[in-house]
């Protein structure tokens, strides 16, 4: 088992994930956690994860000394080598020049994390920060640097302390995954024996514990999170779930009624369905704040889903299908993690609700989650479905949402997975949307002045939705579908191609 430490950086769980991508459980807990408790958990290796503080700042988060006297290897990256550094009498000051983004590495010694690699070999990595390494602890040696870091790497390996000033964890390090596996497996010293189908029979076992002899409701919406979530419960307690599928109106064209077919199929009589589309878009009326919508949206669901419990009798727990990149972007943990938009199942929750929540995916990323589901045997088509968004259409309908505009909406976003599916790309790329503007341009068209909507085509490709690239479409395929929506899709005269990628925009728009 690895403890990571967690000091607020976006990218903590994905040093988490490449840790279980090595099959080797890992487990993620606040920096303060107390000694005793790191006792308990009898890691064999600790990682210090990064942050948005500087190490010099007066109200940065801290450790302990006696932290570095347990009896295990440590590993700080970023933020973490800083705290590293300074609790073995090393020192930091803010970097002439901000490093952000791709920096190519230098090999000083090619020992322990840097096994496989080769000594002045230049290695591309990404970097994220604003303090430099000044001087290092006494007896310390630089395994690596860059233009910008003359300490970019640095290890005590007597002692088995390291620290990177780089993120390993993020894809944009092509060689990262080697530098964690050697600090799990040669450093210290982990077998690779954990399996998705171990988390499976430990979270069934966790559900069971935790709903004794109650029952559930699943809120389903048809994607393949709450399908794996409700798949799960199901196998922990049977026909004392009862599924729930709340069409909020703000459903792509006709997904309402292939999600009723799929899974009235696979729940039988568990399965319910509940048409609140007018109630949804009464509580949007004039909303254009994409965080108030998002809140709305929340509590309009477990209004719904309270109502429906009320019918069925006493139902004391809500199973979602939360996953991480929803948590550590809605929610701020003491400061460090800043939160970026509150997803509508997470910061969009009443604090008033009756249900207690059951949330078995919450500490995974969708791939895994798509693991999961193949481990649970759910049928590909629902497996490798692109994510959609819990609020739905309303946050892809940018300003108020109405019943005319997610029209417009559904109408461009049915063309754009026609062609995408056609090109087989759909199971290619992580998400391939239509977005509707709220402006309108001018244009011709019959040979007459428009004034009519905008689109913007949102194509990117991710492993977990943390970062994401935009994909460079051929302009023939752009073309293709710029000319279908203009043509085929009443009150829109211009299509734009979105060429943002995660950071600095967002996937969703909203």
């Amino acid at each position: 088992m690895i403890l990571v430490l967690d000091f607020g950086s976006q990218y903590t769980q994905l040093i988490a994930r490449r840790v279980r991508e090595a099959k080797v459980y890992c487990e993620i807990h606040p920096f303060n956690i107390s000694l005793e408790k790191i006792a308990a958990l009898k890691p064999e290796g600790i990682i210090l994860s990064g942050g948005p503080a500087s190490v010099y700042q007066e109200d940065a988060p801290r450790v302990g000394a006696e932290l570095f006297k347990l009896p295990v290897p440590f590993l700080g990256i970023c933020y973490g080598m800083g705290m590293v550094n300074l609790a073995f009498g090393g020192a930091a000051a803010k970097a002439e020049r901000r490093e952000y983004g791709p920096a190519e590495l230098r090999i000083d010694d090619a020992a322990d994390l840097f096994h496989g690699f080769f000594r002045n070999e230049p290695v591309r990595v990404w970097m994220s920060h604003g303090d430099k390494m000044t001087s290092m602890p006494k007896g310390w040696s630089v395994l690596a640097q860059s233009d910008n870091s003359p300490i970019a790497a640095f290890a005590d390996p007597s002692r088995r302390f390291f620290g990177v000033q780089f993120h390993p964890e993020v894809v944009h390090t092509p060689r990262g995954k080697e530098i964690l596996a050697n600090f799990i497996f040669r450093i210290c010293g982990c077998r690779a024996d954990w399996t998705m189908e171990h988390f499976s029979e430990t979270s069934v076992r966790r559900i069971q514990e935790q709903v004794g002899g109650g029952r559930v409701l699943c809120a389903l919406s048809g994607g393949v999170d709450s399908a794996v979530a409700a798949t799960l419960v199901h196998r922990a307690i049977n026909d004392r779930l009862i599924c729930v599928f709340v069409n909020n109106g703000l459903l792509r064209r006709n997904e309402a009624e292939q999600v009723c077919r799929l899974f009235a199929e696979r729940f039988g009589s568990s399965f319910r369905y509940v048409d609140a589309g007018a109630r949804f878009l009464a509580a949007l009326k004039g909303v254009e704040d994409p965080e108030e919508k998002r809140r709305r949206i929340g509590h309009k669901f477990i209004e719904v889903f309270e109502e429906e419990a009320q019918k069925l009798g006493a139902i004391e727990f809500l199973a979602q299908g939360t996953l991480y990149p929803d948590v550590i972007e809605s929610v701020s943990f003491k400061g460090p993690s800043a939160t970026i938009k509150t997803h509508h199942n997470v910061g969009g929750l009443p604090t008033t609700m009756t249900f207690k929540l059951i949330e078995p995916l919450r500490e995974l990323f969708k791939d895994e989650v798509r693991e999961l589901g193949r481990e649970l045997g759910l049928p590909k088509e629902m497996i490798q479905r692109q994510p959609f968004p819990g609020p739905g259409l309303a946050i892809r309908v940018l300003g108020e949402v109405t019943e005319e505009r997610l029209n417009v909406l559904r109408e461009a976003d049915v063309i754009v997975l026609n062609e995408i599916r056609a090109a087989g790309l759909y199971e290619k790329v992580w998400q391939s949307f239509a977005v509707l503007l709220p402006i309108k341009t001018v244009g011709v068209m019959g040979d007459e002045r428009s004034y009519e909507n905008a689109i913007a085509l949102r194509v990117v490709e991710s492993e977990d939705g943390m970062t994401a690239n935009w994909v460079a479409l051929p302009a023939d395929f752009l073309a293709r579908i710029s000319k279908r929506i203009s043509n085929e899709v009443r009150g829109v005269n211009r299509v734009v191609y979105d060429i943002s990628s995660k950071p600095p925009a967002t996937i969703e728009w909203e």
